[in-house]
């Protein structure tokens, strides 16, 4: 069995209001996409780290290589022009045997613990997938608003907040990528969901941030600090 960290980084830094794309940018002077790629590392269970970023930033990421002495060994993969093609890429790119493992994590969430990653890797090698899910973390009250123009209250106790990595069989995952891009695939569980599969939930971690916007920065900086101080 093959274990692979599927690390999907393709932001342009748009709304992050940076000069450099964010997955660059430095979280406590080590830009986030290595702070991301250590954390797998630390888990220990990874075989192979495949990191997909857009054509015209692979430049810029050896060049960042090089300035940090960052030599941690890693495919790159050209992605695409949305994540549901970057993620197909780098399957793609994979030599893939029954009983391979993939985890398709976000480049900006560089806060994930490795002992949630073996974790996930753990359920998935039972269940087939596991997908981490936290409790929505707000008190507001939330309504869905119906094609009518009628609204209804949603119970928020019910509702989960999405995270990665999310890990699957990999020939289950490669797959189910074998299709054309459906609006409705938010993100690859909902892939491998619409290929017949069942998503199995693990407990996530809200700290386990996706810098976004410039706030996050600074919120990623306290969380790694009290990490740190652990």
């Amino acid at each position: 069995m093959k274990v692979t960290a599927l690390i999907v980084a393709g932001g342009s830094g748009t709304r992050f209001g940076a000069a450099v794309p964010k997955q660059f940018v430095e979280l406590c002077g080590i830009p986030v996409l290595m702070r991301t790629m250590v954390r797998f590392e630390q888990s220990g269970v990874c075989d192979r780290i495949i990191v997909v970023l857009p054509a015209d930033q692979i430049g810029q990421w050896q060049e960042l290589c090089r300035k940090h002495s960052f030599n941690m060994p890693h495919q790159v993969v050209v992605g695409g022009d949305s994540r549901f093609q970057s993620v197909k890429n780098g399957l793609a790119a994979m030599t893939i045997e029954p009983g391979d493992l993939v985890a398709v994590h976000d480049g900006v969430r560089p806060l994930v613990l490795p002992c949630d990653i073996k974790m996930a890797f753990e359920a998935a090698a039972e269940h087939g997938s596991a997908v981490p899910m936290a409790h929505f973390p707000y008190s507001d009250s939330l309504r869905q608003m119906l094609p009518d123009g009628s609204t209804h209250p949603i119970d928020r106790g019910s509702l989960r907040v999405v995270l990665t990595p999310q890990v699957f069989d990999a020939v289950a995952l490669s797959k189910a990528y074998e299709v054309p891009f459906d609006p409705r695939f938010t993100d690859d569980a909902t892939v491998y969901e619409a290929a017949g599969h069942a998503i199995h939930p693990v407990e996530g971690n809200l700290d386990n941030l996706k810098i976004t916007r410039a706030a996050d920065l600074a919120r990623a900086e306290a969380i790694l600090k009290q990490q740190q101080n652990d």
